[in-house]
This record gives C-alpha cells, sequence and structure tokens, in this order.
C-alpha cells in the first residue's frame, strides 16, 4: 500500500519534493471544473485521479491552476493534477507545475478521454496528434512538442452528425455506468506501472484491455 506523500506548502501553495529530478512524476487528469460537468465522459481524467486518490489514501487541494495532491512509494514522488482552467488552456497548468516541480517531460502522463476507442478501452502512448481534443492542443501549443505520454481512454462515438460536443459532456449512460468502476481500478494500475515499470512495459501490459 502506498504510503501519503507529506507535502511541503510554501505560502504560494507550492509542492516541494524532496527527490532526485527523474524520480518525480506529474499525472495530469484532464476535465472541466464545475458540477454539471462531474459526471461527463470528457471528464474522465479526474476521475481516473479521483479512483487514484481513494486507492491510495490521499486527497487533492486547491493550488497553482488547478486541485493537487500526490504520493511517495519507493522513492519516486508522484504528483497528481487536476487543471482549473477548462480544457482548451489545461496546457497553462501542465507547463507550471512541470517548471515549478523540475519534472521531465519523459515522466509526465496526460489522461484524457478519446472518440476513436470503444467504451473502456486503455492506450497509453508516447507520441501523437492530438486529435481534435482542445486539451491535448493546448498542451501541444505551450510545450511545441508532441512527444509526450498520453493516457487514452475510450468513450466511443455513439452519436450523430454535429452531435459530438453533446455527447462528450453527456453523462455516461445505463450502460456504461455499470463497467466503470472495473475500469477506473483498470486505469489507477496504468498509472502505477507507468511511475514504477516503465512506459514500454506498460503498453505491452495494458493497450488494448
Amino acid at each position: 500500500m502506498f504510503t501519503w506523500l507529506k507535502s511541503l506548502w510554501r505560502t504560494d501553495q507550492t509542492i516541494l519534493f524532496e527527490t532526485d529530478t527523474m524520480k518525480k512524476f506529474l499525472i495530469v487528469g484532464l476535465g472541466n471544473i464545475g458540477e454539471k460537468y462531474h459526471n461527463t465522459r470528457h471528464n474522465i481524467g479526474f476521475k481516473i485521479l479521483d479512483q487514484l486518490a481513494d486507492e491510495e489514501g490521499f486527497g487533492f487541494e486547491d493550488g497553482k491552476l488547478g486541485a493537487v495532491s500526490g504520493f511517495k512509494h519507493k522513492g519516486k514522488s508522484v504528483l497528481c493534477l487536476k487543471p482549473a482552467t477548462y480544457m482548451n488552456l489545461s496546457g497553462k497548468a501542465v507547463r507550471y507545475w512541470m517548471e515549478k516541480e523540475n519534472i521531465p517531460l519523459e515522466n509526465v502522463l496526460i489522461i484524457t478521454d478519446d472518440i476513436n476507442l470503444p467504451f473502456g478501452t486503455l492506450r497509453l502512448k508516447g507520441k501523437g496528434s492530438d486529435g481534435g481534443h482542445n486539451g491535448l492542443k493546448s498542451i501541444q501549443q505551450l510545450l511545441q512538442t508532441a512527444t509526450y505520454h498520453r493516457f487514452r481512454f475510450g468513450v466511443g462515438a455513439d452519436f450523430g452528425q454535429g452531435r459530438q460536443v453533446d455527447y462528450v459532456l453527456g453523462k455516461w449512460n445505463d450502460e456504461e455506468t455499470p463497467k466503470l468502476p472495473e475500469r477506473l481500478k483498470k486505469s489507477a494500475d496504468l498509472i502505477r506501472s507507468f511511475v514504477f515499470a516503465g512506459a514500454k512495459n506498460t503498453m505491452n501490459r495494458f493497450n488494448g484491455t
């Protein structure tokens, strides 16, 4: 079981990790703040981080540009971030915390929904296009690279022409809802694998499951 990360807070709410740079990780779940977005497909990044927090026993607190928290285990420190910038400005929060905590790009993982994958399908990639996703567009623009790890959670594409926005901002249906808990647990396992087993091993183990 992972232990609590005892974070040291400055007056500007910056978390300090006393660990080597290469042992620091930033896990970012993309979503939109506000109760109306709480249980929508587009907020799966928030939901997955909430699952990880429940399993590892930590809670999020308001910080600069988002809610932050994390844990430390086996010499590695993991900072989890739910940006409060809304989706199309997610890159601001990602860049801020990378720079503040001096976290290398290869240790950053972005969690996002993907309409091009069937519901519940998990896929980790080390680079790629933004796929029309506004959160990824913002991150790619501000980091000036498309080479970063992204964890795509499939939400399917069961919508008619011109209804994509309504679909991703819609809530899980009656068929998806009972299947979510198992998929969320699997997603938390994927994150731990990324941190402690590496991206390649994680891809081999989880992609397509």
